[in-house]
């Protein structure tokens, strides 16, 4: 197979959840450790730190990573989903896996991994964790996929666990209360390993102590040690602020763990300062709060659920009152979600005063755009549909003067189809 059937091999093989949803879901690590014995339990040849949340863990993922590579270190980083390409979810030092490895892999493994019908997320994991033993990384930053306790990634005993915040998403599979959500989030805590917290709520805090407490794992909570660093940070929507927090209370038990393995950072604050004002650069991020264009002034995000939405309409908001006042400018906003969002009360949230192109993204799970727009109509939200993003995305564009601003988001995928649109000759499988 060439690369272009071994990716077609991959989703028809095993369930992704980008593709179908639930019924991709495959709980429990039995699959994953039989795939992790087989390559001789890769993740153990090198340091990890463990990234949970809701909301936020990308981007923090992505920042540790550029952060623990300005220091000079070989840095594995596993992210998920892809927005391009599906390479873009496996990376050494900023380097996407190249396509002739995942030929490769599939092929020396299919045999063994057909016979435990896995799921997409467990066969991308264990070929990522094998990947970065192969490239000799010193240590990979490992994004979870969902939850935490159950998910194929919480084979891996970590360095340092980080756990950005808790709110309702993926309620089906992890519970109906804030409470319930933070208990599988805390399933990636292991004894003696130190854990961050980023945000807590009176329903979740205990949750974390108590865990953290049974496994006498040593607990930080970045809500309570505020640290101050200037810079210019590459990353500039208002909820990064808050991971900023996050991060920059991982940096002191970091440096103690990798001191304690042999490894020193000198010139540390200046590094962090350097990562964090060229994180996509370093890493390759894509997504968050990215200018695309200035006249007109047109940015995507890929925030997909009400805490997201909860900073995006503030942010949307105010960046559009700080444009000049030069003739009627005019708030347009390309949005769609997908089904398993609480799409009622994103709506509530989404300002009252643009103009909307509503659109579906190219996924199952999409809400018709149809529908979308039946919904807005409730909230007082008015638009048009356009049955694909860049039909919204074009139309939008065309309407636009130099004085507007053009928002695109409401789902990762919505942001995927964007750069996949205006980067056509990127591989985007």
């Amino acid at each position: 197979m060439n690369y272009s059937e071994t990716i077609d091999y991959l989703y028809s093989a095993a369930p992704a959840f980008t593709k179908v949803g639930a019924a991709a879901y495959k709980p429990g690590l039995y699959t994953t450790e039989a795939l992790d014995k087989h390559a001789g339990h890769p993740h153990k040849e090198y340091l990890t730190v463990h990234v949970a949340g809701t909301n936020g863990k990308g981007s923090c993922s992505h920042t540790l990573a550029a952060i623990l590579q300005t220091a000079g270190m070989k840095v594995g980083l596993y992210t998920s989903p892809h927005l391009i390409s599906f390479r873009e979810r496996i990376k050494v030092n900023g380097k996407q896996i190249s396509e002739e490895y995942i030929v490769n892999w599939v092929e020396r493994n299919k045999d063994f991994f057909e016979t435990l019908s896995p799921s997409f997320f467990e066969l991308t994991t264990a070929m990522a964790l094998e990947y970065f033993r192969d490239c000799g990384v010193d240590i990979a930053v490992i994004e979870v996929g969902l939850g935490g306790r159950l998910d194929c990634t919480n084979i891996i005993t970590p360095i340092l666990s980080v756990i950005t915040n808790i709110s309702f998403d993926h309620t089906q599979f992890l519970g109906n209360t804030l409470a319930a959500i933070a208990s599988e989030k805390a399933g990636i805590i292991k004894p003696g390993v130190p854990v961050v917290i980023g945000e807590t709520t009176p329903e979740t805090r205990h949750v974390f102590q108590e865990k953290a407490t049974a496994l006498n794992a040593p607990i930080h909570f970045a809500e309570d040690s505020k640290f101050m660093l200037d810079g210019d940070f590459e990353l500039k929507g208002l909820y990064q602020e808050k991971n900023r927090q996050t991060i920059l209370n991982c940096l002191i038990p970091l440096a103690r763990q990798l001191k304690a393995h042999g490894i020193n950072i000198s010139n540390a604050t200046k590094k962090v300062r350097y990562a964090m004002a060229h994180v996509c650069e370093l890493t390759g991020l894509m997504g968050r709060w990215q200018t695309l264009n200035s006249k007109p002034l047109i940015i995507c995000d890929t925030g997909h659920n009400v805490a997201g939405w909860e900073y995006l309409s503030k942010q949307i908001t105010e960046t559009f009152s700080s444009l000049p006042e030069n003739g009627n400018k005019t708030l347009r906003i390309v949005f769609g979600m997908v089904d398993d969002k609480d799409i009622n009360h994103v709506m509530e949230l989404l300002p009252k005063e643009a103009r909307y192109y509503f659109t579906q993204a190219e996924n199952h799970r999409a809400v018709p755009a149809n529908t979308v727009a039946d919904i807005a109509t409730r909230h007082f939200l008015t638009g048009n549909t356009y049955n694909s993003v860049p039909k919204a995305y074009e139309a939008a564009l065309n309407d636009c003067t130099p004085d507007d601003m053009l928002f695109i988001g409401g789902s990762s995928y919505v942001v995927a189809d964007l750069l996949t649109y205006l980067h056509p000759y990127s591989n985007n499988l």
